[in-house]
């Protein structure tokens, strides 16, 4: 078997070096050769002083995801890091790239810590349900305070290698191009100097008021609610406050071993694979896509320039095509304003501003201005034929090879593509808004799209750092089709007697950032209102219609823009509007409706089923190719909790079986919305789960 670390002794310091592709993962070889040269280095009587560093362009970015789900192998982590930091000699961890999870672990668990300047730091396994098991919790709060270590360990945050040595986490930050050259350095000085090993533990704990772990978790408490693995860490935390480091490195490992156990984390590790697969496409393999330096954007609207900065931000060039010079020059300070809350933020400098916007972005009004580019994507109004429009002018002047993408949200992307001479180079780029912001994006395969565009939809995804999921032609794709039917169950539920501000606060208290009818108000009434009204001509006559959204938008009131709408919005924030209950009981009272009470769990049991149903037909019908991929889809653009996995796996979770109960006893009720997908009957009467349709 290859070494994955290796060992070697420069003028009596010894350089542990961690070389394990791509992100030098702490694989159980690593840990046993780690664990087996760090107790050489100790007992050889020529070394000095020890550097642990890592090939490649990372330091160790955390535990090995292979070994995710399976029973531990010695040595543990926890040991490994234990007996490095007893060694009777300095020991300088050499950092570079990132320090995620076990890797920032393993480098408090050395003496000293010598950093890159552009290196970032975090303890992160709380983003998989999970706390620091290898000491992080007791350690951190050694060296930094113990608000700084609550607020890095419940959110899982990056900082940087300044933000790191002014808190006390490094000792050093280096501009050498070298790090462990540079750790080798320091360990010369600390021998020279006289200065021996400072094991993190043997410090005492930050001085701190002791409200501040009741004060985390009430804060927690509202922005968390729900989820278990935040609340563990700060308990955690507190047993490193109260308790000596061998105590509170056990009460640690006990609360680890605990949430190891929850479904949260089974939901949030089937969250972090399902991202990895969803790019992984048989029928893309071995297909190299084109390429894309200079992307055109038609549209400069919330959507457009939202597109257009995230191209910018990712390296591209961007043309924004408007329909009049005023209309550029608008969408042109759009995309400005965007990049300067870049600038407030610290994500990009002055004066990568300034080379944005005046060498990499342009906005015209003539659609000659794409001839040269690679790939357009329209961004205009949800109208068929305006999009057509575009389509017919873009395949007239895009040079051949351009990919030609459409942002549609809902629209038949095949329909679009034969108004072309280029089908084959015609595909869907759905977007989610804020596009800057939101990492979803749906590729929408056309009948006669060629796998080479589509893998270009794929690679554009990964350069502007976008998690993309194939999604077949229909009304509304992945997404938005599931979104249209569980929304009229929940509109169903509403009619049977829940109001909408019930329904709000029954799914936020399930996980969600905000409820239907709050996301409605914020993305405009009347959006739906216009989907609602192009539909109409194919509604089927059996459907329960419910109109209360659509007298609401009647009386002029679109949500947020024009302050109330379900809700009424003013300097307090929103509130339920009492005039919204009035249509409501109207409508009821017209179609014969005698409202129930309806309680939480039936209300998230509808929204659910609901979701799941339209789901296992989306899949059945190939729209989405996994379960895995509908997961994805929810998670990342409908504000799905994460800690619940995703639809998909929350139906495993509670079993294919319930939902099909819950399905059919609310048919009783409206048994044209409540039809079983064949999906589901099968995998239910199979005792089968949708996981096992995702290989």
């Amino acid at each position: 078997m290859t070494s994955v670390v290796s060992y070697d002794i420069q003028d009596g310091i010894a350089v542990i070096s961690i070389d394990n592709p791509p992100v030098n993962a702490l694989s159980q070889p690593v840990r046993a050769e780690l664990q087996l040269l760090a107790r050489k280095a100790s007992d050889e009587a020529a070394v000095q002083a020890i550097v642990v560093a890592c090939a490649g362009r990372t330091f160790v970015a955390g535990a090995d995801i292979r070994e995710f789900g399976k029973p531990p192998v010695e040595p543990l982590l926890p040991d490994v890091i234990n007996a490095l930091e007893a060694i009777p000699k300095p020991t300088v961890a050499a950092l570079h790239g990132t320090a995620l999870g076990g890797g920032l672990e393993l480098a408090l668990g050395c003496h000293y810590r010598v950093a890159t300047a552009k290196a970032r730091f975090a303890l992160s396994e709380v983003t998989l349900g999970l706390l620091p098991g290898a000491g992080g919790t007791q350690r951190l709060p050694r060296l930094v305070s113990f608000e700084t270590a609550i607020e890095m360990i419940t959110t899982g945050k990056q900082i940087g290698a300044k933000e790191a040595a002014a808190l006390g986490l490094v000792d050093l930050v280096t501009d050498a191009t070298d790090v462990t050259a540079a750790a080798i350095a320091f360990a010369k000085d600390l021998v020279k100097d006289g200065k021996g090993p400072r094991p993190v533990s043997a410090l005492d704990v930050t001085r701190h008021d002791p409200s501040v772990f009741d004060t985390a978790r009430a804060k927690l408490s509202k922005t968390r609610a729900g989820q278990l693995a935040p609340l563990a860490c700060v308990d955690a935390l507190e047993a490193a406050a109260k308790l000596p480091f061998a105590e509170g490195l056990s009460a640690e490992r006990k609360l680890f071993r605990k949430m190891m156990e929850t479904d949260q984390r089974s939901a949030l590790i089937h969250a972090f694979f399902s991202e990895r697969k969803v790019a992984k496409l048989p029928d893309l393999e071995g297909v190299d896509p084109r390429n894309v330096a200079q992307i055109g954007v038609v549209g400069g609207g919330t959507m457009g320039a939202g597109i257009a900065t995230s191209a910018l931000l990712a390296g591209l060039n961007v043309t924004l095509i408007e329909r009049d010079t005023e209309s550029a020059e608008r969408a042109h300070q759009t995309v400005a304003r965007t990049l300067e809350g870049s600038v407030k933020r610290g994500k990009i400098d002055r004066a990568t501003f300034e080379t944005l916007m005046s060498e990499r972005f342009r906005a015209e009004s003539d659609y000659a201005a794409l001839s040269e580019t690679d790939l357009v994507i329209e961004a205009v109004f949800e109208s068929m034929e305006v999009k057509k429009d575009v389509f017919t002018q873009l395949d007239r002047i895009c040079k051949p090879g351009a990919v030609l993408a459409s942002n549609t949200s809902y629209l038949d992307i095949n329909e679009i593509a034969q108004v072309t001479s280029r089908p084959q180079d015609v595909i869907g780029l759905h977007f989610f808004s804020p596009a800057h912001v939101m990492k979803l994006l749906e590729v929408v395969v056309a009948d006669q799209t060629s796998p080479v565009v589509t893998a270009t939809g794929f690679a554009l995804a990964k350069t502007m750092r976008k998690i993309a999921v194939r999604a077949g032609v229909c009304d509304g794709f992945i997404g938005n089709r599931i979104l249209s039917h569980y929304r009229k169950a929940v509109d169903g539920t509403v009619l049977a007697g829940a109001s909408p501000f019930a329904v709000d606060r029954a799914l936020r208290e399930f996980g969600l950032a905000m409820g239907p009818f709050a996301v409605s108000d914020l993305a405009g009434l009347d959006i739906g209102w216009a989907t609602r009204k192009r539909l109409a001509p194919t509604r089927d006559p059996r459907e329960t219609y419910t109109e209360f959204a659509d007298r609401i938008c009647e009386a002029g009131r679109f949500g947020r823009k024009t302050g109330r709408g379900f809700y009424i919005y003013g300097e307090g924030g929103p509130t339920p509007d009492p005039e919204v209950d009035v249509i409501i009981a109207e409508e009821r009272k017209a179609k014969g409706i005698t409202p129930r009470k309806l309680g939480d769990g039936e209300i998230v049991d509808r929204f659910m089923a609901a979701m799941v149903n339209e789901a296992a037909r989306v899949v059945a019908e190939g729209i989405a190719r996994r379960p895995l991929d509908v997961d994805v889809v929810l998670l990342n653009g409908y504000g799905f909790p994460r800690w619940r996995g995703g639809p998909m796996h929350y139906a495993d979770a509670v079993g294919p079986a319930k939902i099909l109960e819950d399905i059919q006893r609310f048919a009783k009720e409206d048994a044209f919305l409540w039809q079983p997908a064949p999906l589901l009957e099968k995998l239910a009467s199979e005792g089968k789960l949708f996981s096992s349709l995702n290989d």
